[in-house]
C-alpha cells in the first residue's frame, strides 16, 4: 500500500516543474454556458418562437380533425337505435378509420416537428459556435471551455459578453422573422 506522500508524489512533481519552468505566458481562459447562450441569444429566441408557431398551427389542424371525429362518435351513439345494422357497421368503420387516421397524423406531425427542431437546433449551434469563436478571438482568449466544467469562477464566464455582442448585432440588423413551413 502506498503512503500518502508516495500517492501525491506525481502531483507534487508536476506542480514543482510548472513553478520552476521559465516564464510561462499568461493563458486567458473563458468558460461558456452554451445552454444559456442557446436560450437567451436572439437567434435562439427567434427559433423557439418560430417552432412554437409552426407547432401551434399543426395542433389546431389536429384538434379540428379530433373534433370532427368526436362529432361522428356522438352521432353514432345518438342515432344507433334508429340505424340499421349495416348503417351501424359503416358508421363504426368510419369512426375506427378516423381514429386510425388521427393517430397516424399525430405521429407524423410529432415526427416532422422533432426532425425540424433537431435540424434547426443544429444550425443554431453551428451559428453560435461561430459567434463564440469570433468573440473569443476578438477578446484574445487562448481557450474557451463549455460542457463538462464542474466549477468556474464567475469572472471566467464569457457568456454575458457573447450574448451582449449577439444582441447588439441583432438589434442593429433587425432581420426579418424566419419563414415558417
Amino acid at each position: 500500500m502506498l503512503s500518502p506522500f508516495k500517492a501525491m508524489a506525481p502531483t507534487v512533481v508536476a506542480v514543482a516543474a510548472l513553478m520552476s519552468a521559465p516564464a510561462i505566458a499568461e493563458i486567458k481562459i473563458g468558460v461558456l454556458d452554451f445552454g444559456r447562450l442557446m436560450d437567451e441569444s436572439p437567434q435562439g429566441k427567434a427559433l423557439i418562437e418560430s417552432l412554437r408557431s409552426e407547432a401551434a398551427a399543426k395542433q389546431r389542424e389536429l384538434q379540428t380533425q379530433a373534433a370532427s371525429l368526436q362529432t361522428k362518435r356522438d352521432k353514432l351513439v345518438k342515432d344507433r337505435a334508429t340505424m340499421s345494422p349495416d348503417q351501424i357497421s359503416r358508421a363504426e368503420k368510419d369512426v375506427r378509420d378516423g381514429e386510425r387516421d388521427l393517430a397516424r397524423r399525430q405521429s407524423e406531425v410529432n415526427d416532422d416537428f422533432n426532425a425540424r427542431r433537431n435540424e434547426e437546433m443544429a444550425k443554431l449551434q453551428r451559428a453560435l459556435i461561430d459567434d463564440v469563436r469570433v468573440y473569443s478571438k476578438a477578446q484574445n482568449f487562448d481557450l474557451v471551455v463549455t460542457d463538462g466544467v464542474i466549477y468556474a469562477n464567475q469572472t471566467l464566464d464569457i457568456t454575458p459578453g457573447v450574448l451582449a455582442g449577439m444582441q447588439s448585432r441583432a438589434s442593429a440588423a433587425a432581420p426579418a422573422k424566419p419563414a415558417t413551413r
